[in-house]
């Protein structure tokens, strides 16, 4: 039996329909409440049962057969729930099985972007830049030095902020995300005014690629991540970032070339920055070393 065929023989058990069909209604009509709330009682009566394993032990010898019950009564009103909106179980379990993949697979490793373009107007592959604070209090600022062609990237940043909160360092996350995802509108902007990098040739990619708007969003996204992560002790030992911040990043890139990215690779991308961040809030600065071709970055100690 597939999860559509289920749906529909469910549905001619349903001992509550909804008054008027239950499509889309907003209606909270007896026949829509209802099979939310058994399906709130039926995953309590699930951990109950669970609370009895724990309590009981081996002596619950029903506790297999009583959890495929209690699990074949959430999908009935699982099914119940999609009927009454008009929604496919076979869609949604389509659609979940998507997203958790997306989410969760280590997938073979994705071309960058720029992949295609010619090296010179590339982001760069292997990179070092040395991040150091000039001026102290008020007037502190980080600057970034590219060690390999010897000359300064960008403008010194401030935290713009009231409060000293490390957001002068803030370079560190478009340097994860050109390394872990070949993406960054930003870099490649402070790179070109550096003459490090050109302009794609291909006048349109360059345009909405790398213009002002997509700039925009780079910057949007970090921060909106560090926004996240400040509350989040700077994602010290996490594995994973919240969904919600990794859907909006994937809302935020729908259009762009980036959009091919997995919310498993933004994950990656945002944990090591912030793990580098972290490193270099504490340190006062640092040596980012990166590696693109094997996504690697790494911050080491500026030798005095």
């Amino acid at each position: 039996m597939n999860l559509n065929d289920y749906q529909s023989s469910a549905k001619g058990t349903d001992q509550n329909p909804a008054s008027n069909n239950g499509v889309n209604s907003g209606d909270a009509s007896r026949g829509e409440i209802i099979p939310l709330l058994g399906l709130v009682g039926e995953v309590g009566s699930l951990l109950a049962e669970y609370k009895k394993l724990l309590r009981d032990g081996a002596t619950h010898r029903n506790f297999r057969e009583e959890v495929s019950e209690e699990l074949g009564d959430i999908l009935w009103y699982v099914a119940n729930v999609a009927s009454k909106h008009g929604l496919s179980l076979e869609d949604i379990a389509v659609q979940n099985l998507a997203k958790t993949r997306d989410r969760w697979s280590q997938n073979s490793r994705r071309p960058f972007p720029d992949e295609v373009d010619p090296p010179e107007q590339r982001l760069p592959r292997q990179f070092e830049y040395e991040l150091t604070v000039v001026g102290t209090g008020e007037t502190a600022r980080v600057k970034m030095f590219d060690r390999i062609a010897q000359r300064e990237i960008g403008d010194p940043l401030s935290d713009n902020a009231y409060d000293d909160d490390g957001y002068r360092y803030h370079d560190i996350m478009h340097l994860a995300l050109a390394c872990h995802l070949g993406w960054s509108p930003v870099l490649r902007k402070l790179l070109r005014r550096s003459s490090l990098t050109e302009r794609r040739t291909r006048y349109r990619i360059d345009e909405v690629e790398d213009g002002g708007r997509a700039q925009v969003i780079d910057e949007a996204i970090v921060a909106c991540a560090y926004a996240y992560a400040s509350r989040n002790g700077f994602l010290d030992g996490a594995h994973t970032v919240d969904w919600s911040l990794l859907k909006q990043i994937k809302n935020l890139t729908t259009g762009l070339e980036i959009a091919k990215c997995t919310t498993k690779e933004w994950n990656d991308a945002l944990l090591a920055g912030f793990s580098a961040w972290d490193v270099l809030r504490k340190a006062g600065g640092g040596l980012v070393v990166g590696d693109a071709d094997q996504r690697r970055l790494e911050v080491y100690a500026l030798k005095a």
